[in-house]
């Protein structure tokens, strides 16, 4: 269970890591990071190790789970039940109160860690970050953010195809996993997912395949660069 202690805390930490980067020494061009949200079964996984490939950039998905996993000392699939879901507060209050048990996973102490890492990661930029509210932490002046949307019929056929499930069970897990990420993000973050003022770019898989859509945030980033580039020339500051 997350107490408001809790979550004020975070928000706290989150603003003045914000500010801090907005504030920043100004003597070389900040290193962009590509966070990308998407919705189930648009792929979002294969989008952006295509990206990372294109840009020589590592990609964050499962890994932030193994990482964070690793520094709470737990093993990773303890934390897919709370990877960007909601648990039942008193389901969650109940298990560590009767169980106090090493393998019940507190959310509000996954996402604690969480932003913690994503923060760390966007400090250094240059990286791709999958979901789990990285376009809601990190800031925007520093950041590509990009949500990858598709028709429900395709993103549901894919997801068949992945998990190698009929397509009623597809079904059943694109509603529940999208239902979920925006809760996730909604109660932790206090972002929309689906609002398409919270992105820099919005691409459609069931229009442009895989290897397109990360030609188009290959591009994005290179015309950023060029845009923070020309600012810091005009501002007579040297470029990495």
């Amino acid at each position: 269970m997350i107490s408001t202690g809790s979550v004020e805390r975070l928000t706290e930490a989150v603003a003045r890591a914000q500010v801090h980067w907005s504030s920043g020494p100004k003597e070389e061009a900040a290193r962009l990071t590509v966070a990308l949200a998407r919705e189930a079964g648009a792929a979002g996984t294969s989008v952006a190790r295509a990206v990372g490939a294109r840009l020589g950039w590592p990609v964050y998905d499962h890994e932030l789970v193994e990482h964070i996993a690793k520094e709470m000392g737990l093993r990773a699939r303890l934390l897919e039940s709370v990877d960007e879901r909601t648990r039942n507060w008193m389901l969650e209050w109940a298990e560590n109160f009767r169980f106090n048990s090493p393998d019940v996973v507190s959310e509000g102490g996954y996402v604690r860690h969480l932003a913690q890492t994503i923060l760390s990661l966007g400090a250094r930029g240059e990286c791709v970050i999958v979901g789990r509210g990285a376009a809601f932490l990190l800031p925007p002046q520093r950041t590509l953010r990009v949500r990858l949307v598709g028709r429900l019929e395709d993103r549901i056929a894919f997801t068949a195809r992945r998990l190698g499930v009929s397509e009623k069970e597809a079904a059943r897990w694109v509603e529940d996993t999208d239902r979920h990420r925006q809760s996730f993000a909604r109660n932790h973050f206090n972002g929309d997912v689906t609002d398409p003022k919270n992105y820099d770019l919005i691409l459609n898989t069931s229009r442009w395949s895989h290897a397109e859509c990360a030609d188009f945030i290959a591009d994005a980033v290179g015309r950023l660069k060029k845009h923070a580039a020309r600012a810091a020339g005009e501002r007579g500051v040297s470029t990495p």
